[in-house]
């Protein structure tokens, strides 16, 4: 079909340029030139849109900011998370990805951990590594992971990344201390508290 369109145009500029009263061929207008630069100013913008990440700032329950997390895709499909975080307090903390893009204090409005399945903790695309906060309040990590993608998380209600008060044990309990983790463990890991909460926004990737 291109190759047919391509000889009819073809056969229509030899015509015309025997005889140009019979089918003269007409001057683009400014208005028309402007609106071809603006469309492929838009097909560019939408083509960047694809390599678009995702950030967010991170707030304690006082409303102070205390960290900040960017995601940028990568290209084997995976995406790269880096958080930097200060005036928290020392020691492991549970780090996921949760399902609400919401931080109203105690952040539990953010809902929980984010899954793109029924999965249980430990196996939740949005469960991370623990954040290690060293002795005088901060951290900083850079994780790769292939539980999800940047648009995963721009559902339609958004994500948040939280921060909790305690290590996260991601639903293993020796049998010597119990038969089977309880329903808290398979759905939390028994992080406890969350003490900073960050709603994803969309970003322009660097």
């Amino acid at each position: 079909m291109g190759t047919t369109v391509t000889r009819a145009a073809t056969t229509a500029g030899k015509s015309s340029a025997a005889n140009p009263n019979l089918n003269p061929r007409p001057r683009a207008s400014a208005a028309g030139k402007l609106l071809l630069i603006t469309s492929l100013a838009v097909l560019a913008a939408s083509a960047g849109a694809t390599n678009s990440g995702a950030q967010a700032k991170l707030h304690d329950r006082s409303g102070n900011q205390v960290g900040k997390l960017t995601i940028h895709p990568r290209e084997d499909g995976s995406v790269t998370v880096q958080v930097r975080v200060h005036d928290l307090p020392p020691g492991f903390h549970g780090f996921h990805v949760h399902a609400v893009g919401e931080c109203a204090p105690p952040f539990t409005s953010a809902g929980g951990h984010f899954d793109k399945d029924r999965h249980t903790h430990g196996h939740h695309s949005g469960d991370l590594p623990v954040l290690l906060v060293n002795a005088d309040g901060t951290a900083r990590a850079t994780i790769s992971t292939d539980r999800f993608a940047v648009a995963d998380l721009f559902d339609g209600d958004g994500s948040a990344i939280i921060i909790h008060a305690n290590p996260d044990n991601y639903a293993n309990i020796p049998t010597r201390y119990a038969d089977a983790p309880d329903a808290t463990t398979l759905a939390t890991g028994d992080a406890g508290d969350r003490i900073a909460c960050g709603v994803m926004e969309k970003a322009a990737k660097d």
